[in-house]
């Protein structure tokens, strides 16, 4: 397994995890700078390598932006960055975790998530803009309790 240094993401990587996500091609409409504070990176030396962020909407968490540069897939920094978002966000507090995603069901169910209803989620997730507009209907809605 490759090292690399995971650590909460700093204002001047605003640059390094858009580009980071556009080329996983997730959604970055609504990442201010100022949304960075919720990231968490993965870092080879300056290089943003992966990334991750829970955005706090009230007792739950929206896990989004988990991302892993082509190069760097397959040598455990996905799991680790999960890992520390659910640690972060056990830390703040929350007391589950959910997500919407197109083609990573496999990979977060393996991790403990399980399927639900995208209209079961918290009332405060559904104005994010995940799942606002985001997010497509057809994205698979997981969950995982985390306290």
């Amino acid at each position: 397994m490759l090292t690399v240094a995971l650590e909460p993401a700093a204002a001047d990587d605003h640059d390094g995890v858009l580009a980071l996500l556009a080329r996983a091609q997730l959604p970055t409409a609504d990442l201010t700078p100022a949304a960075l504070a919720d990231f968490i990176v993965a870092r080879d030396g300056a290089d943003v390598v992966g990334t991750v962020a829970v955005e706090q909407h009230g007792a739950d968490g929206l896990l989004r932006s988990l991302a892993v540069a082509p190069d760097w897939r397959r040598h455990g920094i996905g799991g680790a960055l999960l890992d520390a978002a659910e640690m972060s966000a056990e830390r703040r507090g929350m007391r589950s975790i959910w997500l919407l995603t197109l083609d990573a069901e496999l990979f977060f169910r393996q991790r403990g998530f399980q399927r639900a209803e995208r209209s079961s989620a918290p009332t405060a997730l559904h104005s994010s803009a995940q799942f606002l507009s985001l997010c497509p209907a057809s994205a698979a809605c997981l969950m995982k309790r985390v306290a």
